[in-house]
Parts: structure tokens; C-alpha cells; sequence
């Protein structure tokens, strides 16, 4: 992969001709979060190139979009494929809130395999 970049001279150097993202609308969640620190971490190759071309923050953001997507659209069948329904809700709280938390961590943990850690 190659990146261009323009290079300005300031005295006897030349300096890459940088621009900064533009300041953010809103801050990032915990998926979002997860997925800059995985690239700072494991693939800093990548990361640098999303912090050249000024594109990281968007690559952030639209990976924070999806992972709530796929939890909102995963969840309720996972939910009513565990039985946790508004019955037992009503019933047995603690058996629903156990339930629902499992189905959580089942969804995040597909979220983390084909969003996150990639």
C-alpha cells in the first residue's frame, strides 16, 4: 500500500503537509474505543495510515455504529431463543436480568470477532 503525501518546505526541511481531523460531533463508545485501541496496539501499521489520510475517527465512529446495530438486531432473538420473555420478567427478575446478560456477552463476543479485532 502506498501513501501520497504533499510536503511543504519550511526552511531547509520538507514536512509532510498534514491536516487534522475536524474536532468531533460526539465521542466514541465503549465498541468504538475498543476497536483504537486494538489498532494502536496490534495493528499500528493501520492505525497510522487512518491518522495520515485524517480518517480514523470516521473509521471509529462507523465501527461503533455497527456494533450497536448488530447488538440491536441480535438481541431480541437471542432473548427469546434463551426464553427470556416479559413472563418470566414479571416472574423470576433475576433468572431474566442472568438470561439477558448472557445473551449480551454472546453478541459482544461475535461483535468483538467481526468487528472489532479484525
Amino acid at each position: 500500500m502506498k501513501i501520497e503525501l504533499d510536503y511543504v518546505k519550511v526552511g531547509d526541511y520538507y514536512l509532510p503537509d498534514l491536516a487534522a481531523e475536524p474536532y468531533p460531533k460526539r465521542g466514541l463508545g465503549k465498541y468504538g474505543l475498543l476497536r483504537l485501541r486494538y489498532l494502536k496496539e496490534h495493528r499500528p501499521i493501520v492505525w497510522a495510515e487512518y491518522v495520515m489520510e485524517g480518517k480514523l475517527y470516521a473509521h471509529l465512529l462507523e465501527v461503533e455504529d455497527a456494533a450497536h446495530d448488530l447488538l440491536d438486531s441480535m438481541m431480541p432473538g437471542m432473548a427469546k431463543e434463551a426464553g427470556a420473555t416479559e413472563d418470566l420478567k414479571a416472574r423470576d427478575p433475576m433468572r431474566w436480568v442472568g438470561l439477558m446478560n448472557c445473551c449480551k456477552a454472546q453478541v459482544e463476543e461475535i461483535i468483538f470477532a467481526e468487528l472489532i479485532y479484525i
